[in-house]
This record gives structure tokens, C-alpha cells and sequence, in this order.
């Protein structure tokens, strides 16, 4: 009996080494995103979230750690670290890349809709349902690094931007140093004659302050008014066609991704997905509430967006995405099945939000 006790002595120290161990081991993985953006950004809030579901979803064997812009890499520099193992992970939109591969505008802000309507909804429907998963997934062979990615937050429309007075056709907005998004939406602004600036999000405001750009786009109430451009600028225009759906994406280093449990990749997956969702639910509420403190309490003044900015922009749109098609195979292959998808989503669901669209502005006027 004693050397029973003994035994199971023994078993049990050894049983409470393996689990220190195990213990060890299982902590040892940590994903460290560097983001394009400040850690006070909104779209860091979602980020985060995100980095909580994986750790509850992998019992803490996978955390994530949110850095800021510049913590490793400069922003411009972030897909290169990542490929390099310099991070393991990094956080953008994958249009900022359209530079190595023109394919990535497609899917990071694929510009006015895609020329065919796609909302931010339809686009996640193509994602998820209609073949686009498969084709970004491609993405990063086709741009040559070692990356996986993540598409968590689909975001849209987004505003047309921020003005120091009213502009009542093109011609006042050509008038206008624009901060512009990167890739071909801000090319688009410069074939019809907008002066088109791209910086980064934290660069805006100390640009606007300064005089070196006349007005700016970022995204929508929240986040455009945690960056704080209500504090110079009082004319804004929700409507625009230039990012009618937007996507952040996470790129995590191949090799590193590779390292992990099936369980942990499927944690990815699974978190990703919610985040999809999430993270449109969380922008409509949290874009209202941003709004309406905008023009309650800051003196911001929301304006009509003038009709010839559609027409136009539209057409330099439509001329870009044709051209980028005759030039890049994998471009034209990703925009036919947009358009494919469109064909067959975009009657149904164009249709059926109009009456809504209508009583919701209806409402709108009455708040006025």
C-alpha cells in the first residue's frame, strides 16, 4: 500500500510537470499585428475584439497583440515585414497593396461597387458565397508572399468626405487638395481633376491643420470623428461612390500560420467570420450615434453631394477597372466573377432595398 501511495506520488508529480510544461508551450503563441493605425483608431476596437474571440475560441494557446503604426515597420512597409517574419502579422487594407499587385484594389475597395453595384453586404455574400474567398485566397501567390490572409471588416458606404465650404458641382471640388485613398479610388479622383492626395489616416489632421490639403476622406461619422476632423472642417457629405464597400484585412506570416494547431487555424477562421459580421453591426449603430453628436454638438453641417460627381466618377471608374482587365489576367478574372455574381444578386437586392432606402430617408427628413 505504501509503495501504491508512493506511485501514484510520482505519477502525480510527473503529471503536474507535464501540464507546466504543456502550460509553457501552449502560452508560447503570440500574434503580434502591427497595425496601419493608431491603437486609439476605431477600427483598433474591432481589431481587438476580434484578437478576444481567438484566444476564448483556442483556451489562451493563441493570443493576439495589437501594435501600432510604426512599432516595427513604417506603414507603407507592413506586408513586407510580415512576408519577411520581421511581425507575424499585420493589419491594413488590402487595396494598400495594389502596388504589387493590382488585383488586391479588387478586394480591399473594389471602386464604385465594382462598377455594378456590390454594397458592402453583396460584396460579403460574393466572398463568402459566390467564389471570392477562393480567389483571395489566390491573392497572395499571385502578389509572391508569404502570407495568409483575413478579410474582418467590411465596411460601407463610406462618406464622400469633409470640406471647408459647400461645393455645389465638380468644379468647386477640383478646386479642392483632397485626401484621397491609395490605389485606383484615389486614381479615379485624379482623371477627373480632383487634386488626389494619399496619406495615412493619423497624417490627416495635422495636414488639414497645416493647409498642405484642402479637405479629406476617411471613412464614415465614427471613425472620421475620433481622428477629430470636425475640429477644422464643417461641411460633410456622407454620399459618395469611391468606397461603397471597404474591407481591413489581417495578413498573418505563412510560415508562421503554418506553425499553428488545426484548431488554431480554424480559431482564426471562425473569429474572422464573426468579424464580418460584427463589425457592419457595430459601425451602423455606432456611425449613428457618431452623427447625430456631429451635427448636435460640433457644428457640423451635412450636405447634398452635387450630381455631377456621380456621373463622373462613375465613368473614370469604369474606365480604370477596363483597363486594369486588359493588363492583368487575375484582375480580369476576380472583376467577371464580381460581375457574374452581380448579374445575379444585384436585380434582387438592388430592388429590394430601394423601398427601404426611400422610408429610411423619408424618416431621416423628419429628424431634420
Amino acid at each position: 500500500m505504501l509503495k501504491l501511495t508512493k506511485l501514484m506520488r510520482e505519477a502525480a508529480f510527473i503529471a503536474a510537470g507535464l501540464s507546466m510544461t504543456a502550460t509553457a508551450a501552449f502560452s508560447e503563441k503570440v500574434l503580434r499585428i502591427q497595425s496601419v493605425l493608431p491603437t486609439t483608431a476605431d477600427e483598433v476596437v474591432m481589431l481587438k475584439d476580434f484578437g478576444a474571440d481567438v484566444a476564448a475560441l483556442t483556451g489562451g494557446s493563441l493570443t493576439i497583440e495589437v501594435l501600432p503604426a510604426g512599432a516595427v515597420v513604417g506603414p507603407r512597409d507592413i506586408m513586407d515585414a510580415v512576408d519577411a517574419g520581421l511581425v507575424e502579422g499585420g493589419f491594413a487594407w488590402t487595396h494598400y497593396w495594389g502596388g504589387k499587385h493590382v488585383a488586391a484594389n479588387l478586394f480591399g475597395a473594389p471602386v464604385a461597387g465594382a462598377g455594378v453595384g456590390l454594397d458592402a453586404l453583396a460584396f460579403l455574400s460574393w466572398f463568402q458565397y459566390g467564389g471570392g474567398k477562393e480567389l483571395y485566397d489566390r491573392l497572395w501567390d499571385e502578389m509572391g508572399v508569404n502570407v495568409k490572409g483575413f478579410m474582418l471588416q467590411p465596411v460601407g458606404p463610406e462618406a464622400l468626405g469633409w470640406f471647408p465650404e459647400p461645393i455645389t458641382s465638380m468644379d468647386d471640388f477640383r478646386k479642392m487638395r483632397f485626401r484621397a485613398p491609395p490605389g485606383m479610388v484615389g486614381a479615379a479622383y485624379a482623371d477627373i481633376g480632383v487634386p488626389a492626395v494619399a496619406m495615412g489616416g493619423g497624417d490627416i489632421l495635422p495636414a488639414l491643420e497645416k493647409g498642405t490639403i484642402d479637405a479629406a476622406e476617411w471613412c464614415c461619422p465614427k471613425p472620421d470623428s475620433v481622428f477629430g476632423f470636425q475640429k477644422v472642417l464643417k461641411h460633410y457629405y456622407l454620399q459618395g461612390l469611391h468606397q461603397v464597400v471597404v474591407n481591413a484585412d489581417m495578413y498573418v506570416n505563412r510560415d508562421f500560420y503554418n506553425g499553428l494547431s488545426d484548431l488554431e487555424k480554424k480559431a482564426l477562421e471562425v473569429a474572422a467570420n464573426a468579424s464580418l459580421s460584427k463589425s457592419m453591426s457595430y459601425r451602423i449603430i455606432e456611425n449613428g450615434k457618431a452623427l447625430k453628436d456631429l451635427t448636435d454638438n460640433h457644428g457640423v453641417i451635412l450636405e447634398d453631394t452635387p450630381a455631377d460627381y456621380f456621373t463622373e466618377y462613375m465613368a473614370a471608374a469604369k474606365k480604370a477597372l477596363q483597363a486594369a482587365a486588359d493588363e492583368n489576367k487575375f484582375f480580369a478574372e476576380v472583376w467577371q466573377s464580381q460581375k457574374d455574381f452581380a448579374d445575379i444578386a444585384v436585380p434582387f437586392w438592388a430592388g429590394a432595398q430601394a423601398s427601404n432606402a426611400g422610408l429610411g430617408k423619408a424618416h431621416a427628413d423628419t429628424l431634420k
